[in-house]
Parts: structure tokens; sequence; C-alpha cells
């Protein structure tokens, strides 16, 4: 599966603790990344300071549905499950 086009969730929803440039202390989920593009593209996409995180980051109908909406309901679900573990 390639990501979708406009979607921008897993830049937005997980939290991020490595740094990402412009981002020294990463992001706390629910924030958008500042490198994410008005069409929701990474705009450091192929920057080798992109976080490895981001970088592993696979997507996947289990992780991403079958709708933006989708993804950010079920990338919400998993970090929520993350952070009370």
């Amino acid at each position: 599966m390639h990501c979708r086009p406009n979607c921008g969730a897993c830049c937005i929803v997980p939290s991020i603790s490595s740094p990402i440039p412009g981002m020294p202390d990463g992001k706390p989920a629910g924030v958008r990344c500042i490198h994410l593009k008005d069409d929701y593209s990474c705009g450091i996409f192929h920057d080798p300071n992109r976080p490895a995180v981001c970088a592993g980051f696979q997507a996947e109908e289990l992780v991403c549905g079958k709708s933006r909406e989708e993804a950010i309901t079920i990338l919400t679900h998993l970090e929520n499950s993350c952070s009370t573990n």
C-alpha cells in the first residue's frame, strides 16, 4: 500500500519522541508536524534528517484504514493504547 494522497494522519496523530528538524523535542500526539504541507505530504520526505520513526513507517490498511478519517481513528486508538501502558 502507498500513502494515501491528502491524508497526513501519521504526521498529526502519533507522538514522536525523537527530534525532528525544527522540532528538537519531537512532537506531541495530535499536533501537526511543522513539515506537513498543505496537501498533507511530508516536506522532508527525502531529507536524511527525517526521523527514523517517520522513515520506517509503512502505510498498510491495518493502520491506515480505507480513508483519512479511518486512519485518524485507528492511529488515535493506537496512540491512546500505547500512552496508557
